[in-house]
């Protein structure tokens, strides 16, 4: 039995009749051979993983009255038929009817009396191939995470053998309400020397940033600056000028048709592009491919918002998920991710200007970083109550259609492997992101590369964005807008995108 960390646990309490806590993950596959049962082959790949992989087996266990943060156990009662289903898609089998399935399927919570994770064998592509749709709690993984259990899921070469035998392993007994009470005794107890230690480290962390040598200093510092009220010294304008590089998020972001309360049901939509074609223009503007990501969200974001008359005079404020592994963790089944807030410079028509601002609003909000270290914050949220964060995400809740968050959409960058995957002989031609949404913020996207492909993934509330599909398509036309802007020569041609039904042929796929 191991206790949840609190970073971990948030993803549970963040949990209403509308807003889930799972992640997601389709995979689109071509077929090795025409007698290929991809069900069976998932069935008894991930059977076989179980005893090797810990959250496939471990399920919540909630401390009674949620006085504490809940346990995982090894699930007594498991029950792989549970966990690894098959659904099919009807002729013409387009890539607008596999999204509403991944949309119908994602808009369903968990049940937390399994291990909190399901797959999907989908049949019935258009062309043939097969998709796997993993669905799997935030709770357990991150996205770095999940990157690294689809390397375990897949080979780099076809025709490797399946390197994971079946291990025996014992589920746990469930615990009594009195033994968790008695654990929670004993933490509960503790937790104020804990928390005392921590307000101290971020103290001199703050100091650090502010460039202070001590936390002595910091009570100096202060009388030096309220001393020097008229005549400033020049080491106290040293340290305004450190902490005036620290971008702090506003406190609301503009409105925006999505950030809103949201329903119980999703919209689902995905297209692609050649990541060498982003990588030429990250050469032609000085930036990142990361720089050209959010400069491509943003002019998407501009244009979808502009064409429904709804373009805030204000840039729109991005929060960018960023994983703080550093690869040493003895588990790798947690989360280590934080989050910054990024400006959107949907307020500027030139989509040059654009890139240059995204670029110097992703410098500025790493430095929220340096001033509050992802580990302090990942830690502190060990010593918060689980009936307050839970009562303060049933607040955003009620307030969510009243006062605006600090930001207006979750965009997140994930980087996947570059050499092609294939799982039981089956080439892996797609990776799509699948995330998910909250009150307050109805639109998320989230990008993935794998190979020399860039795969956008976005899900939004039914309601609020109908017309998914046309902002998708706004993502791939803003790389044509930068080609032109930049005078960048293509790398490859765009590809079109994926036929959707009502076409004669039909094509799944990501375009």
């Amino acid at each position: 039995m191991k206790q949840l960390s609190g970073l971990d646990a948030t993803f549970l309490y963040m949990e209403t009749p509308t807003t889930y806590g799972h992640v997601n993950g389709l995979s689109i596959y071509q077929r090795p051979y025409p007698e290929f049962d991809a069900y069976q082959t998932v069935y008894e790949r991930f059977g076989s993983l179980v005893g090797h992989i810990e959250p496939f087996r471990r399920r919540v266990v909630d401390v009674p009255f949620g006085l504490d943060h809940p346990y995982w156990i090894d699930d007594p009662h498991f029950d792989l038929d549970y966990h690894v289903r098959e659904i099919g898609l009807a002729p013409p089998g387009a890539a607008d009817q596999l999204a509403e399935q991944v949309a119908r399927i994602i808009g369903r919570p968990m049940d937390r009396r399994h291990p909190l994770w399901e797959v999907y064998v989908i049949e019935g592509l258009g062309d043939g191939r097969w998709a796997l749709l993993s669905k799997t709690h935030h709770a357990t993984i991150d996205g770095a995470a999940g990157v690294l259990m689809m390397q375990m899921f897949n080979q780099t070469e076809p025709d490797a053998p399946w390197p994971y035998e079946p291990v025996e392993w014992h589920g746990d007994s469930v615990p009594t309400d009195n033994e968790l009470l008695m654990r929670t005794a004993t933490h509960l107890a503790m937790n104020p020397v804990k928390a005392a230690r921590l307000q101290l480290r971020l103290v001199r962390n703050f100091a650090e940033v502010a460039g202070l040598t001590s936390v002595s200093t910091v009570a100096a510092r202060s009388r030096q600056l309220l001393a020097s009220a008229v005549g400033r010294s020049e080491q106290a304008d040293a340290v305004d000028k450190q902490l005036e590089r620290i971008s702090l998020p506003p406190i609301q972001a503009p409105p925006t048709p999505w950030n809103r309360s949201i329903g119980p049901h999703r919209r689902f939509a995905m297209r692609g592009t050649s990541l060498a074609n982003i990588k030429r223009l990250k050469d032609a503007t000085g930036g990142t491919v990361n720089d050209i990501v959010m400069a491509v969200c943003a002019g998407a974001l501009r244009s979808y918002l502009l064409s429904h008359d709804a373009l805030p005079d204000a840039p729109l404020q991005a929060m960018v998920p960023v994983s703080v592994r550093t690869g040493e963790e003895a588990d790798p089944w947690t989360n280590r991710v934080s989050s910054i807030f990024a400006e959107l410079p949907t307020d500027c028509d030139d989509p040059l200007e654009r890139v240059k601002r995204c670029r110097n609003a992703m410098a500025d909000a790493k430095l929220q970083l340096d001033l509050m270290p992802a580990d302090a914050l990942a830690e502190a949220t060990d010593y918060t109550s689980p009936v307050v964060a839970t009562a303060a995400v049933r607040l955003v809740a009620r307030l969510s259609d009243r006062v605006n968050l600090p930001a207006n959409v979750v965009i997140s960058n994930v980087p996947g492997p570059r050499q092609p995957l294939y799982f039981a002989g089956a080439k892996l031609d797609h990776y799509i992101p699948v995330s998910t949404i909250s009150n307050g913020m109805g639109l998320n996207i989230t990008v993935h590369s794998y190979e020399d492909q860039l795969d956008f993934g976005l899900v939004a509330d039914r309601d609020l964005v109908p017309d998914l599909w046309d902002l998708v398509d706004l993502h791939i036309d803003e790389v044509k807008v930068l080609f032109e802007a930049s005078g960048a020569e293509w790398a490859v041609p765009q590809p079109p995108p994926a036929q959707r039904r009502g076409s004669p042929s039909a094509r799944t796929g990501t375009g």
